[in-house]
């Protein structure tokens, strides 16, 4: 597979990966309600976001990167929103 392939197929995988939380976050904000999201899974997996966020940045992996950014903006905004409305 050539460096171009790869890039895109890691592109693709970003998408699916980070798309999947779309849902919850608009899902959360038009119900104003999070009670079925559960505070110590998003804590844990949102410093790990960030952690791969900085893994990808170290190693110079813009699929990683970009789709870590966007996804730890996602999830913060969840998080926060469970924070607020419980």
């Amino acid at each position: 597979m050539s460096a171009i392939q790869l890039e895109i197929l890691g592109f693709a995988a970003a998408f699916c990966t980070t798309g999947a939380f779309i849902p919850q976050a608009l899902l959360t904000w038009r119900t104003r309600r999070a009670d079925g999201v559960s505070l110590g899974m998003y804590s844990i997996f949102t410093t790990g976001v960030a952690l791969w966020l900085v893994y990808g940045l170290l190693i110079g992996s813009w699929p990683v990167a970009i789709a870590n950014a966007v996804t730890l903006g996602l999830a913060l905004f969840i998080l926060a929103m469970k924070l607020r409305f419980g």
